[in-house]
């Protein structure tokens, strides 16, 4: 059966001052309409995501958790379906795994690991999801590749569900958008991270005609599975205006491109509320995307956006 692209929302959060603020955070996210509460995986100011994610299923009860996104190469795959098949467990099954290979270099500084090249790093994630589909299928896995080595392995606890949460994959890339298209539940379409930084240097990949042409390497990787995606992306800026004209210039030099496109640029969102719901009803038509994961620092202001859109 074909995936319905009904609306679902997402509130990335990172920290907070106590277990009581953070339990607070969580309700409030659930409260708000908000379909998940996502969390980074980095070596920075944030809080340690498995127990904080568990921390947020126990203040709340619909509230799904969702990693955005584990990096592989410091979360070697059996610790990590461990870790997420037990998440999972004690969540009564609302866990979805976002897993990518790992691009922030500062992560790698933290840690002593070597950064290898992109093809070495997608390698091994590559490896690695096979890894955790084998070890969330309740059977004996083994395996001998050509980074991790597993022999009849059989994983305890078994996640609640079936055949195992829904995997998250982004990338910018064609060979990680394309292993997406062929092994996640739900794809993100993001920008191409191999510099290691993030910085301004990806702007000119954020643009509406890079998501298009992303879209479709998806597409044509995934065949007859594609209906079956959901398409997701994240939001970095939103602010509520009616006046829109300085923000679009502005944003117009940053990605090269016209105000009008710049409105369009998937990482940002602007204008009057029913100007925001328009400008997210056409991406979710040209680009079938329905779940939109708004930032810290952004989510908080989205109410009115999520309690209309969520669901339809």
């Amino acid at each position: 059966m074909a995936h319905e692209r009904r609306f679902r929302f997402a509130a990335q959060a990172m920290t907070a001052g106590s277990a009581k603020d953070w339990a607070a955070l969580a309700r409030q996210v659930e409260d708000m309409g908000f379909s998940a509460l996502t969390m980074p995986d980095h070596f920075t100011t944030q809080l340690a995501p498995v127990p904080a994610l568990m921390a947020a299923a126990d203040a709340t009860t619909t509230l799904r958790l969702g990693t955005m996104v584990f990096g592989n190469d410091y979360r070697h795959p059996r610790l990590l379906a461990q870790e997420c098949a037990t998440l999972d467990l004690l969540s009564d099954g609302r866990l979805e795994v976002g897993l990518g290979a790992g691009w922030m270099k500062s992560d790698y500084d933290a840690t002593g690991l070597r950064y290898d090249e992109p093809k070495v790093r997608v390698d091994r994630f590559e490896e690695s999801i096979a890894a955790l589909k084998g070890l969330w299928s309740g059977q004996p896995y083994s395996s001998n590749g050509a980074h991790y080595t597993f022999t009849d392995d059989v994983l305890h606890p078994a996640p609640v569900q079936k055949p195992h949460p829904p995997l998250v994959i982004g990338g910018g890339g064609k060979r990680v958008l394309s292993i997406a298209a062929r092994e996640a539940d739900i794809v993100g379409i993001n920008p191409n991270l191999r510099g290691g930084t993030g910085g301004p240097e990806v702007s000119p990949d954020l643009t509406p005609a890079a998501t298009t042409r992303k879209l479709g390497w998806v597409k044509e990787a995934a065949g007859d599975r594609y209906a079956d995606l959901e398409i997701t992306m994240l939001c970095g800026f939103a602010m509520e205006t009616d006046d829109v004209a300085p923000v679009a210039n502005g944003m117009a030099n940053m990605f090269g491109v016209t105000p009008e496109e710049a409105l369009h640029v998937p990482v940002m969102l602007i204008g009057t509320i029913d100007a925001m719901c328009d400008e997210l009803r056409r991406r979710r038509e040209e680009w079938d995307v329905s779940y939109i994961v708004f930032e810290a620092g952004t989510w908080e202001r989205m109410g009115e956006v999520v309690s209309r859109l969520a669901g339809t």
